[in-house]
């Protein structure tokens, strides 16, 4: 094996690799970009594959991750779409194949990962108390403490990497991740000028959507913070929201139209248009959803709130980069002060 791994990971010969990731929604990608970041330094030759699952809605994958070449989605809908699947993945003639299993330990992953044809496996062998049942597929592999040790899911990512001498600095991170969606700043600058009346003003943004319930913080909540906002300060407001956020952005706009607030709502952005317009953002409140991870990637001063899932594992990730945890676990458990008091105190560092 030692020979086998020098002559392929220690050298520029390697021209494809594998990742085969289970779990790929934009939050799972974006946090995952420095793995492939760190695997295109090493292996500047190689063409990256993901091998995703079959979603309910379209994943823009090369808006969000710029290092990917290639997408093959796995879909298990019958026998015929699943040799097909398996002729596709084996004409490639993988030198490197990864399962990351930062989020759950997948079976079948370990399974396409193995029949693939790939020679160097990569992957993990236990994550704290969890033995992974199929680590018998893959021949590099380490015992990690990522729940114990509290490790970011963007570290989790690259320690799997490491095993194989793939590395990025943390400055670098901090560059990739910026740097990894492209920002449409014209559309922006237009946006901003063609929606609100003085440009003068700070621009705040709420996201009061969540693609999970337990993970929204309480409507109501939301339009008295704007509202209490607006008495210390004036801004211009943009609520962001998704396809299936319609019932909780009308209750919101009920609320906040009693309100001399000057706001508007937008759910058409792609991502694109999205991260020009948080990135012109002096503040951005959001649940724990995709579009947090996206103004993560941003300028914006970022607070995230969290009920249920863990800060520390998923919040974005800088020095204007906040987040509020639930002490019991339940969003709806997090003060309106308390978002207040924070959005107050970094916008006073802004000297704003």
């Amino acid at each position: 094996m030692s020979k086998l791994y020098l002559s392929l990971t220690e050298t520029q010969s390697v021209k494809n690799i594998l990742i085969v990731r289970k779990h790929n929604q934009i939050g799972d990608m974006l946090v995952s970009i420095p793995m492939y970041s760190a695997l295109k330094k090493k292996f500047p030759n190689a063409k990256i594959t993901l091998v995703a699952a079959e979603t309910n809605y379209p994943i823009p994958f090369f808006e969000i991750n710029p290092y990917l070449d290639d997408v093959i989605i796995f879909k298990k809908s019958s026998l015929m779409n699943i040799i097909k699947f398996f002729v596709k993945l084996r004409k490639k003639k993988y030198e490197i194949g990864i399962v990351p299993s930062t989020i759950k330990i997948s079976r079948t992953s370990h399974i396409i990962n193995f029949l693939s044809g790939a020679k160097v496996r990569v992957g993990v062998r236990k994550i704290d108390n969890v033995c992974n049942k199929s680590d018998i597929l893959l021949n590099i592999k380490s015992d990690f403490e990522w729940n114990k040790n509290k490790v970011h899911q963007s570290e989790r990512n690259l320690d799997v990497v490491r095993q194989i001498n793939c590395k990025v600095s943390e400055a670098e991170i901090v560059k990739i991740m910026y740097d990894s969606i492209r920002k449409d700043n014209s559309f922006a600058e237009k946006f901003i000028a063609d929606h609100f009346e003085s440009c003068n003003k700070l621009f705040i943004g709420i996201q009061p959507g969540a693609g999970k319930k337990e993970n929204m913080w309480p409507t109501k909540c939301f339009a008295e913070f704007v509202e209490r906002l607006s008495r210390k300060i004036n801004f211009n407001l943009l609520i962001t929201c998704g396809r299936l956020d319609n019932e909780i952005v009308a209750e919101l706009q009920e609320r906040i139209n009693k309100t001399k607030i000057t706001y508007t709502v937008e759910t058409n952005f792609g991502v694109n248009k999205l991260a020009g317009i948080l990135d012109k953002m002096d503040l951005y409140v959001t649940n724990d959803t995709g579009t947090m991870h996206i103004a993560g990637l941003t300028k914006a001063n970022v607070i995230a709130l969290f009920g249920p899932t863990r800060a520390y594992e998923w919040a974005p990730r800088g020095k204007n980069k906040f987040y509020i945890q639930s002490g019991t676990d339940d969003v709806n458990d997090i003060s309106v002060k308390e978002v207040y008091d924070l959005s107050i105190s970094i916008l006073n560092k802004k000297n704003l």
